[in-house]
């Protein structure tokens, strides 16, 4: 079987011999989307981690054609997007305790979180394979975190910057960790957008008039 990567939180990564999903996500192991974005049968009926892989992009559109290029022993889904994010009615940022940040699923993706996880169960193992960028990669961990429960088996990280035959085959030559680095600074960037935007937006309201926003929040 190919060796593939699973990625980790970092801090507090557990090592055993046969490490898996709960082990997210920076070490080497083996082991926002609807039906629209999806490609195949449906795999129900067949034990855990014995149906077809599982490959997460986030278009619909790149699902179709990636699919086509895999052959039928890979099932293709879109998130559309990101399928986590801070919560919209709270700051969600803990400034005392290291700045923690609270995620919550994205209302509006709650059926392709639940199709996600379905499929998932099945799957003999996962590629992530959002945009190679930092957002990208922030996706792919929170796709990760959300199914992680489901999936027990091999994961991996995919990029490929053309929708080629040539460049997905090669692609899926070289699978990779999640990488953290990456992950990390997405969450810097949304940390700031949050307390900046969420703070100076109050003040907004107060001063100038109700509703204006100061920026992303």
């Amino acid at each position: 079987a190919r060796k593939t990567a699973a990625a980790g939180k970092g801090a507090g990564k557990k090592r055993g011999a046969e490490p898996g999903m709960g082990d997210l996500l920076d070490e080497p192991v083996d082991g926002y989307g609807d039906e629209e974005g999806s490609a195949g049968g449906d795999d129900e009926g067949e034990e855990a981690g014995t149906g077809r892989a599982l490959v997460i992009v986030e278009s619909p559109a790149k699902a179709k054609t990636i699919n086509k290029y895999l052959g039928s022993g890979y099932r293709v889904m879109a998130s559309m997007g990101h399928v986590r994010d801070i919560p919209k009615e709270r700051l969600g940022i803990d400034v005392e305790n290291q700045f923690e940040v609270e995620y919550e699923p994205i209302d509006t993706k709650k059926k392709t979180i639940g199709d996600l996880r379905k499929y998932a169960r099945n799957a003999r193992e996962i590629f992530l394979c959002p945009d190679p960028d930092r957002e990208g990669e922030a996706i792919a961990w929170h796709i990760a975190e959300l199914i992680k429960g489901q999936h027990k088996g091999p994961l991996s990280r995919v990029t490929f910057n053309q929708i080629t035959k040539e460049a997905i085959q090669k692609a899926f030559e070289h699978p990779r960790a999640i990488d953290m680095n990456k992950v990390n600074a997405q969450q810097a960037r949304r940390v700031l957008d949050r307390l900046v935007g969420y703070k100076l937006s109050q003040l907004l309201w107060k001063k100038v008039r109700r509703g204006l926003s100061a920026g992303r929040v």
